[in-house]
């Protein structure tokens, strides 16, 4: 009779679907394109002519003679350079470590700062003189907070940075025979590419670049107003072309992940894993979290839609819902004080949604600005009764066990403050007892023999997503330490037990599930 009231909820339906179809064929493209950028970026055909004028030949295939040279200066182009090594005659396909001293000027030691001009020329002519010379500026000093001084001690003073000593200088340079073509020129080499003409053939000079990922915080040293010389080594390294491109790659990556916000020390972690592992391994690395993430998106999509969804809340947990609540909002307050912006819009997104399903479990509605709970059936008391006699059970295991092992670090690790060790306290409780917060859901199936009151696609989304992390971990244990404690195995796969004792549930109450079904399917046929 009214066909408006019926369509409208079917339209708002699938105009949410539709967008979430939308955000999930977006990022598949995107990652099919990441996909086979990868593959250009491993693949680079060259010049098919070999040199034409649509060919762009290397510098290094006449075998000039070559010398490096390292120089230090105040100011890359406007300040005198100081000679700190020279290397003559320089083979560019050879392997090079050199360590020198460096006489710091007054400037420096004044709190100032020092560059390195590394020049690539030809023998017997000045680097400022010949034509087809390269260079490249790194800063030899950076500016950090001191570790111990007396000011840190008065938490009211913060110290200000101080310039800090860079112990390595890493350079790079392509020393691949590559011909390449005007038309297909890699992005990533054109920037760091100069062009001279030799007739009628254009020829590139060499490709150099100073290696920024080698550089830790934990080897900076403090420099002071008594240092005269501190100590340099020079190391250099020839690439191939991919070699080359894949270093430009991440250090693209690396200082991308500072302007989000990520602090030097997470920085130096994951210098430290892109640079310890090959090519191979990353692009795993990187297809493994593409999977991660369309599961997470597609259990966050389908958990918001069934609970926006859902009228009563029989079957439910309470404690494993307002338990899952808190623990994302401790991890997100721990994250608060360590991690970057990057990481904390998700975890606080995921925060918001537990937060709104304590509302929604709680029956918690707000009416003219006040709070109204609703009442609860008789199906729905049994849940909660069923729910408190779980969580009853389970206190007797997770309290004394998470107050111990407070006591224990209060006792014996160094704390920062009260606040610090109470959220560290709370925080290792969840990483530790977090997987039980599915025990009283579990409880709540048992009794009521019956998990028809679940999100099953939600639970296989996030239970496959928690196995290839689980995976993950298993394999970078395996690999590191040839062993595999049991201790270790039972924490790397302790979810997938509950998540395992689910489908079995599952499994055994589909048909009571069923029966139920064609049960009140009956009853209705019989009312009208």
């Amino acid at each position: 009779m009214f066909p408006s009231c019926y369509t409208k909820p079917a339209e708002s339906g699938a105009k949410r679907s539709s967008i979430a179809k939308l955000l999930l064929g977006v990022f598949v493209v995107y990652m099919l394109h990441t996909v086979w950028l990868l593959y250009g970026f491993l693949n680079t055909k060259p010049c098919d002519g070999g040199r034409g004028e649509t060919c762009i030949a290397s510098y290094l295939t006449a075998r000039p003679r070559l010398v490096l040279s390292v120089f230090t200066c105040l100011e890359p182009d406007n300040s005198q350079l100081n000679l700190a090594l020279k290397i003559d005659p320089f083979d560019p396909h050879s392997t090079y470590e050199r360590q020198v001293n460096v006489s710091l000027p007054q400037e420096t030691r004044a709190n100032g700062t020092l560059y390195a001009v590394v020049y690539v020329h030809k023998v017997g002519v000045s680097p400022l003189e010949d034509s087809r010379e390269v260079h490249h500026a790194a800063q030899l000093t950076t500016y950090i907070a001191p570790t111990h001084t007396d000011v840190q001690r008065d938490k009211q003073k913060r110290p200000s940075p101080v310039s800090h000593w860079r112990p390595h200088l890493s350079i790079t340079m392509m020393s691949e025979d590559f011909t390449f073509n005007k038309a297909g020129l890699p992005s990533d080499v054109r920037r760091y590419m100069r062009v001279s003409q030799d007739g009628r053939q254009m020829i590139y000079l060499p490709l150099l670049l100073i290696n920024e990922l080698n550089f830790r915080v934990r080897d900076l040293m403090e420099i002071s107003s008594s240092t005269v010389q501190l100590p340099l080594t020079v190391s250099y390294e020839g690439l191939s072309l991919r070699g080359f491109r894949f270093w430009v790659h991440l250090q693209d990556v690396v200082y991308s992940l500072r302007q989000f916000g990520f602090t030097e020390e997470n920085v130096d972690e994951i210098k430290e894993t892109l640079v310890d592992s090959n090519l191979y391994l990353l692009v795993l690395t990187a297809l493994i979290t593409a999977l991660q993430l369309i599961c997470e998106f597609l259990a966050l999509k389908n958990d918001i839609s069934s609970w926006r969804k859902k009228k009563s809340m029989v079957g439910m947990s309470r404690k494993s819902v307002l338990w899952r609540s808190l623990s994302t909002l401790l991890i997100f307050l721990h994250l608060l004080e360590e991690t970057s912006l990057l990481v904390l819009l998700p975890v606080g997104l995921g925060a918001c949604v537990e937060v709104w399903k304590v509302f929604k479990v709680f029956n918690i509605q707000l009416k003219s600005s006040k709070l109204h709970v609703k009442k609860l059936d008789e199906e729905e008391r049994k849940t909660v009764e069923y729910d408190a006699q779980a969580s009853r059970y389970l206190s007797y295991l997770v309290y004394p066990l998470c107050i111990s092992g407070a006591i224990f670090s209060l006792a014996y690790l160094r704390q920062k403050n009260y606040y610090s060790w109470l959220i560290n306290s709370l925080v290792t409780g969840v990483y530790a007892f977090g997987f039980l917060s599915m025990a009283p859901q579990l409880f709540i199936n048992y009794k009521m023999r019956s998990v028809s009151h679940l999100q099953g696609t939600v639970l296989m989304y996030r239970g496959v997503n928690t196995l290839i992390s689980d995976l993950c971990s298993c394999a970078s244990i395996l690999s590191s330490s040839g062993s595999f404690c049991s201790s270790h195995q039972l924490s790397c796969f302790r979810d997938e037990l509950l998540f395992f004792l689910y489908l079995y549930q599952r499994r055994r109450y589909a048909h009571k599930a069923r029966r139920r079904e064609s049960a009140t399917h009956s009853k209705k046929l019989k009312t009208q």
